[in-house]
């Protein structure tokens, strides 16, 4: 021990030498560019890192590739092994629309299909609502029954692709349509895989579309829990997604603080339903955002592995490696992307992908640089998609494994991540949970303060938008073609729903709703009778609004 002091000690010294010697006598002549230095999240960034900033890392905390705590990834062999799944977000207009899209990004080398519902879909209501006028088929695909979920996956054979399904509140319902389609296709269930994002927390913290209160929403995450590891063992029920959050202002540390708590209160209302930790949380997949700050974005994922690993062993006790070794899917961020010089955020996408990549990630989704204005064209998804397969096939950088790894610099990150995520631990843990915080409002508020303190900054021009607050061009010189869904979209639909409900045994329906209110009064699993539902051609809607009439509405305090 008296050795590592005196080494620790005399790293401090050549830093202080170094500053007297060679930094300030150049300082002195000209100083440097600003007298601070702050990176996305308004945190500090010093001058110079150097072994002096990690004097207080475990380096067993580094590690090695496929070791706890998985600092360095979770593969030995990194992606060496298997490249991470390259998704292209995909869903808009009618289900044989995105069905077109799915089919054509498999033909140019996609691995894996994500699929964006439209507005309506996401509240749990159909086409034919009056409060879906004007909103379906135009953030993603429209879907009211299973009906449109056949059409939607015509000719994709579910044991042949993964899919990720972006839906939350009525997450349940997509689910018990994808069981139900892979049934008719004849699939083997236990063959299946894909994820659901059913991540109802970050709903009520961030993204804001909720049906029910929230510990009814959060009974029915756990359902599809129960019925994934006896059914689905494959499948990933959830995606715990901090992507949202970071969309909605948070910093990098609070979404990886309030993301993984998420996941933590997941992980306790599993137990407490009689679930074994070992059998369910290896099928829990995670979801970040990839920002602008190239180095904090990779230091993040680095110290989630470590969190997510270190609070399975000292919290919940597993020993078992797949229960510590977090997977996660990575989106570029769209915040990020500009309406003005759109071009320019192929840029910014190849970026944030790199550092998702360097991260470790094992899927990633590149953003189209068209998103600020609307849905993506073909060319822009293509664009994303190639994006992606450049840095695969010709960076180098997947090569190796964790190549930035025992950077001073990056090192010293990790350890303040990490640092700072327990730290916002013991805070949720204070209010009694992670439900707890989010009815006293405290992730909202942390969150409205942090986007308030950003965009401050960025009208101060103390963060640099590049083509927004600086570098500033006429947009009449960058217009772009951009994707204009049809109005028509919502005739189509209307069209297939009154014949569903035209055609299908109405009494059938009406029985298994009933069937599905009497099920949420006893608190039994509802997936079994979801499934039969959805078979039945009982719409979302209809499906929602029977357990309303069961759980009630959530309605969102002042804070």
């Amino acid at each position: 021990m008296p050795e590592i002091k005196e080494e620790l000690s005399e790293n401090k010294r050549a830093v202080e030498r170094w500053e007297n010697e060679t930094l300030k006598p150049v300082t002195d002549r000209r100083p440097e560019r600003k007298a601070s230095f702050e990176g996305v999240s308004l945190e500090p960034v010093e001058r110079l890192y150097t072994e002096a900033d990690t004097e207080n890392i475990d380096r067993a905390d580094i590690g090695f590739p496929g070791e706890f705590p998985y600092t360095r990834g979770i593969h030995p062999t990194g992606y060496r092994g298997k490249l991470w799944t390259m998704r292209q977000f995909a869903g808009f207009s009618s289900p044989e629309k995105t069905n077109e899209r799915f089919k054509y990004l498999m033909t140019q080398g996609q691995t894996g299909l994500s699929t964006a519902y439209d507005l309506p879909a996401l509240m749990g209501l159909d086409a034919d609502s009056p409060l879906s006028e004007g909103e379906v088929g135009k953030c993603g695909v429209a879907v009211s029954s299973f009906a449109d979920f056949e059409v939607l996956f015509d000719g994709i054979n579910l044991e042949d692709v993964t899919v990720s399904q972006t839906i939350n509140a009525p997450a349940w319902i997509f689910l018990a349509f994808y069981v139900a389609l892979a049934e008719k296709q004849g699939c083997d269930l236990r063959k299946i895989s894909g994820t659901l994002q059913n991540d109802i927390l970050k709903e009520y913290i961030a993204q804001k579309e909720w049906i029910y209160p929230i510990k009814p929403a959060m009974k029915l995450v756990i359902d599809t829990f129960e019925f994934s590891s006896k059914h689905i063992p494959k499948f990933n029920p959830i995606s715990v997604s901090g992507y949202h959050i970071r969309e909605a202002g948070a910093t990098a540390l609070q979404e990886l603080a309030f993301t993984l708590r998420d996941g933590v209160e997941y992980v306790q209302y599993g137990i407490e339903r009689g679930l074994d930790v070992d059998e369910f949380v290896p099928r829990i997949s995670f979801f970040f955002n990839a920002h602008n700050d190239f180095f904090e974005e990779i230091a993040k994922y680095r110290a989630a592995r470590i969190v997510w690993a270190k609070t399975m062993r000292d919290r919940f006790g597993s020993n078992s490696a797949k229960t510590q070794q977090m997977r996660f899917h990575t989106q570029t961020a769209g915040v990020s992307l500009t309406s003005q010089q759109p071009l320019i955020n192929i840029a910014r996408v190849a970026i944030q992908a790199l550092a998702g990549v360097l991260g470790g990630t094992q899927s990633l989704h590149t953003d189209a640089y068209d998103e600020a204005l609307a849905l993506p064209t073909d060319e822009a998804a293509l664009i994303a998609l190639r994006t992606q397969q450049i840095i695969a096939e010709e960076t180098g950088v997947a090569n190796t494994v964790d190549p930035l790894g025992g950077s001073y610099y990056l090192e010293s990150l990790t350890q303040k991540m990490v640092d700072g995520c327990f730290d916002y631990f013991d805070k949720i843990d204070g209010f009694g949970g992670m439900v707890e915080a989010v009815e006293a409002g405290f992730p909202q508020r942390e969150i409205q303060e942090s986007a308030y303190q950003y965009q401050k900054a960025v009208e101060r021009k103390e963060q640099t938008i590049v083509g927004v607050n600086k570098y500033v061009m006429d947009d009449e010189i960058h217009r772009t073609d951009i994707l204009k869904i049809d109005e028509t979209v919502r005739d189509h639909q209307l069209e297939r729903l009154d014949r569903v409900k035209q055609t299908r045994d109405n009494g059938a329906v009406a029985n298994v709703l009933e069937k599905l209110k009497k099920g949420a009064k006893e608190n039994v699993n509802l997936m079994p009778l979801t499934i039969e539902a959805v078979k039945e051609y009982a719409t979302v809607e209809e499906i929602c609004t029977a357990l309303r009439d069961v759980y009630g509405i959530y309605e969102e305090p002042a804070f």
